[in-house]
């Protein structure tokens, strides 16, 4: 887990889950539809890409910062047992090329736009972004409003407000932690102050109550009173939609591990409600 999380080390720059370079394949059922491959977006410059089942919408799968594809390993089988499920790895991790930093919100939205071109998904989508991977599907959604059908998003923070030095230096896209050479920092704000109204589609907002022992471990007094406004800071992203609603959990930032369920539960209520 790189993040130095909201309640660790870095707060808002929003990822969890397994190591950058893990690689993992999920148990599917014999019969499923699975494509794996790695397609040329530019250049030579290849991304990894699994698509298993069929069936409209599309899910596309977003994880957390450096999280590979194999972060969502717990929810591929049951979400392809209803519609056609895409995850991949990002530039700089799995089994994706490596790409130079900086990378900002305009390079990461248009490596997911040349994924599903050259690979031929075609929309309309539902994104599912999982914290720092949420600022991902927003800036794709803001981009083409008219391929998303749904979008849930899984503890995706408001920006850092006054990040520590410490925080902008360890996110800096230089730093040797920082494998996918991306700028945090401006990726987040960037999405932040580029929400609009996508369109009338059904979007869920999943937000962490932090638990007051959480808030007391925090390092420093902005990430605590970060903490303390996640649930409030989080319903900007509900002026996506008419249709968006927040739904407030009692875990950690990693939802995805301890409550798996509620996670695919979710995502699949956002694809019954985009067919509906």
């Amino acid at each position: 887990m790189f993040r130095v999380a909201l309640a660790t080390l870095i707060v808002l720059i929003a990822a969890c889950g397994g190591g950058a370079n893990e690689v993992e394949t999920p148990e599917l059922e014999p019969e499923a539809q699975v494509s794996a491959r790695g397609v040329k977006i530019d250049g030579e410059r290849v991304l990894y890409v699994r698509c298993t089942g069929d069936g409209s919408p599309t899910i596309v799968l977003e994880g957390g910062d450096q999280d590979t594809s194999a972060s969502y390993a717990f929810a591929e089988a049951r979400l392809a047992a209803t519609t056609r499920t895409c995850v991949y790895d990002r530039a700089n991790l799995g089994q994706s090329d490596p790409a130079p930093g900086p990378r900002g919100l305009q390079e990461l939205v248009e490596d997911l736009e040349r994924l599903l071109e050259v690979a031929e998904i075609p929309p309309p989508y539902v994104l599912v972004g999982t914290s720092g991977g949420g600022y991902i599907t927003a800036g794709f959604a803001f981009a083409h409003p008219d391929q998303v059908a749904g979008m849930v998003f899984i503890d995706v923070a408001a920006p850092f407000r006054n990040p520590p030095p410490e925080i902008v230096e360890e996110t800096d896209p230089s730093h040797p932690g920082n494998i996918e050479q991306r700028d945090y920092l401006a990726v987040e704000k960037d999405a932040w102050a580029a929400r609009t109204e996508i369109g009338d589609i059904p979007v869920t907002v999943v937000s962490v109550d932090y638990a007051p022992e959480a808030e007391a471990a925090a390092q420093w007094p902005s990430e605590r009173r970060g903490m303390q406004r996640n649930v409030q800071d989080q319903q900007g992203w509900l002026v996506l939609s008419p249709r968006a609603r927040q739904v407030v959990v009692h875990t950690s930032h990693a939802v995805e591990e301890d409550d798996p369920e509620l996670v695919i539960d979710t995502i699949l209520e956002i694809v019954e409600a985009a067919r509906g």
